[in-house]
């Protein structure tokens, strides 16, 4: 029977299950990696195992988020991951080679492997035709260890390109066109996978861009053929022997069709405050703009900051606009630094910022109070760039440039400046010398742990009776940046206990206090929340903060896949109302309850007694059988040692 290219290799790696869409199955991962926010707590996680070494083929521990070491808290992440991948036989990354996506795409990416990471934009290397998951922390710590990875057989969406992009018009406008149609919430345990004519128009460096910003659709993961332009990609990287030619047969059945004449897509962008917010550039032509940054795991890699140079060319940033360059890795940098292009972004009165994820997560470059953003990263959540006011629109490197140099966002036909047009270089300046390779026998490394590394909470096994409270309501597309702040919040991130008290800081600043008064006099917090819950990243800080606070349940209207496996790892009952009408009938401060929890987990089928309106609300637990065991120990954590 003819197989989509998901299905090719979803089977090829299958250990655990049935491949049926819908059903839960466990696959082999091939390689995988992390990043410094979610890294510590991983590899904190890979110790409690009691493993000494890693199973996969291959654990990449990148340092690319907190590079602003203000305190001492970020240098004691890095001391500590270091010296961890050195023993455990990870490599580690050093800061400043880069941002983990796009430094995994040039130097590891293989096509056809299963590549899982700490970070949701992962899927960045479908680009290669590999299939590339973001998950939790806990996840990737037990693919490390060389167990399975669980998820849904996914429905698989065939997303046809035809036709090639106009001038001005890049991947990044045909991903806003993709969000524009599938919005950011409705595509759970869903895979996106491109094919059609238009694919072999489009170098890797933008099927990338494509996979990486799938993400925001709340997808599995999104990826390409592996034809041509992969092996021209790869052999530029000196990397020919990680080529393998992989489509899906003729005749593949899908579960689901989107078709895109890329001749017809126009350059656009995503309007405040979530990248499912589409409008033309030609509908906000003329809105004044305060700052552009282009960089991110989006779109910085070599042709991105090239195409950038080109229009640059000759004029100067506009007197009212900052603008900030990221290239996306220390290759990348080395390339523009060779061949001019850094010097023509420093005439035009660019700032060059470091290799790294940076003003992505509000980590520096916050704008003034009620500015306008123009961003080529993935995510423009309110106040995720550090300032609440701002208004962030993300949009492609051309149209950053053109905005940088008019001070306006800019339809580019009503320009005298000549589109761009770079091609793929014949050769990338490669150099592995900021990787640190372990050794073969790391038994004897020291492991450093600084005061700012703690170690992974613990969960009690779940309470067949829960009496608690709705500590908090909120509405929709509630993101992991609301429940646990970035930014300046990030370096607290191997400290539990410190981390915490920032629980919907930005939300409900009472939250965390109110929270922890709960907890300690025996009661449960209750999060009430809408559709799409736990959207965006991928920190399971998100989970394991709350339920150190004492949260027990999360009820909302729909939650997101990473979401609700964080919530299962670490034994927070993810539940969802079955009927709609009911969330409008819980307030904030009611008293809930929760009885004959172990049947119902079993069941799947809850009830939710509201004694403050004495009603009876039906709930539906969405969990897996093996997540049904986690939830009833307390967390994977605790099944794991138990099953020991």
């Amino acid at each position: 029977m003819a197989q989509t290219l998901t299905e090719k290799i979803l089977r090829a790696h299958l250990v655990e299950g049935t491949y049926q869409t819908g059903k839960d199955i466990g696959i082999r991962i091939d390689q995988t990696l992390t990043q410094d926010a979610t890294g510590t707590m991983v590899y904190l996680e890979f110790e409690s195992l009691g493993i000494d070494h890693v199973k996969n083929d291959l654990a990449v521990s990148y340092v690319d988020h907190n590079t602003v070491q203000v305190g001492y808290e970020n240098a004691d992440d890095h001391a500590y991951l270091q010296s961890v991948a050195a023993k455990i036989g990870a490599v580690f990354s050093r800061p400043g080679n880069g941002i983990c996506h796009q430094v995994h795409l040039e130097r590891f990416g293989k096509c056809g492997a299963t590549l899982l990471g700490s970070d949701s934009h992962t899927p960045t290397d479908g680009g290669l035709g590999a299939l590339a998951i973001g998950a939790g922390g806990l996840d990737v710590a037990l693919a490390m260890a060389g167990r399975p990875f669980h998820l849904i057989t996914p429905k698989v969406i065939e997303i046809r390109l035809t036709g090639h992009l106009e001038p001005w018009v890049s991947a990044k406008d045909v991903i806003l066109t993709v969000l524009e149609h599938f919005t950011v919430k409705g595509n759970v345990n869903t895979v996106f996978e491109y094919t059609g004519d238009g694919v072999a128009t489009l170098d890797v460096p933008s099927r990338a861009t494509i996979c990486n910003m799938g993400a925001e659709c709340g997808v599995t993961t999104s990826l390409f053929p592996s034809d041509k332009e992969t092996l021209r990609f790869l052999t530029a990287q000196g990397r020919a022997q990680d080529y393998t030619p992989l489509c899906a047969d003729p005749g593949a059945v899908y579960d689901g069709l989107f078709e895109i004449d890329l001749s017809k897509v126009t350059p656009k962008a995503a309007c405040p405050h979530s990248p499912g917010n589409i409008k033309d550039i030609k509908e906000l032509a003329g809105m004044k703009v305060d700052q552009v940054l282009i960089g991110s795991c989006t779109n910085s890699s070599y042709t991105d900051l090239a195409k950038v140079a080109e229009v640059l060319s000759g004029h100067v940033v506009a007197p009212t606009v900052s603008l900030g360059v990221a290239p996306g890795s220390r290759e990348v940098l080395q390339m523009i630094a060779d061949n001019g292009i850094l010097s023509q972004l420093v005439k035009s009165g660019a700032r060059i910022l470091e290799s790294a994820c940076g003003f992505c997560i509000g980590n520096h470059q916050s704008p003034k109070s009620h500015a306008v953003s123009l961003r080529t990263s993935n995510r423009n959540f309110e106040g995720r760039s550090g300032t609440k006011d701002a208004q962030v629109y993300l949009v492609s490197p051309e149209m950053a440039a053109l905005a940088a140099i008019t001070g306006v966002v800019t339809d580019p036909t009503t320009v005298d400046i000549p589109a761009p047009s770079v091609k793929l270089p014949d050769h990338y300046a490669s150099d592995d010398s900021m990787f640190i390779f372990p050794p073969k026998d790391g038994s004897s490394v020291t492991v450093v742990r600084g005061p700012n590394i703690g170690e992974p909470p613990t969960n009690s096994p779940l309470s067949d009776q829960i009496r608690g409270v709705a500590t908090i309501k909120v509405g929709d597309k509630i993101t992991t940046d609301h429940i646990m702040p970035a930014g300046a919040r990030l370096k607290y991130r191997s400290n539990i206990p410190v981390y915490s008290t920032f629980v919907f800081e930005n939300v409900d600043k009472d939250f965390a206090k109110n929270a922890a008064s709960n907890r300690d006099a025996g009661v449960a917090n209750f999060i009430i929340a809408g559709l799409s819950y736990g959207q965006g990243s991928s920190r399971e800080h998100a989970a394991i903060c709350p339920m150190y606070l004492g949260v027990k349940a999360v009820v909302a209207l729909s939650i997101e896949r990473i979401h609700q496996a964080n919530l299962c790892n670490f034994g927070i009952l993810p539940l969802v109302f079955r009927n709609a009408e009911d969330y409008a009938s819980i307030s904030q401060g009611d008293t809930l309850e929760l009885d004959d929890v172990h049947a119902m987990v079993e069941s799947g089928s809850f009830t939710l007694h509201d004694r403050t309106t004495q009603k009876d609300i039906p709930l539906d637990l969405i969990a897996t059988d093996e997540q049904k065991e986690m939830l009833l120990a307390g967390g994977l954590l605790n099944l794991l040692r138990h099953q020991k």
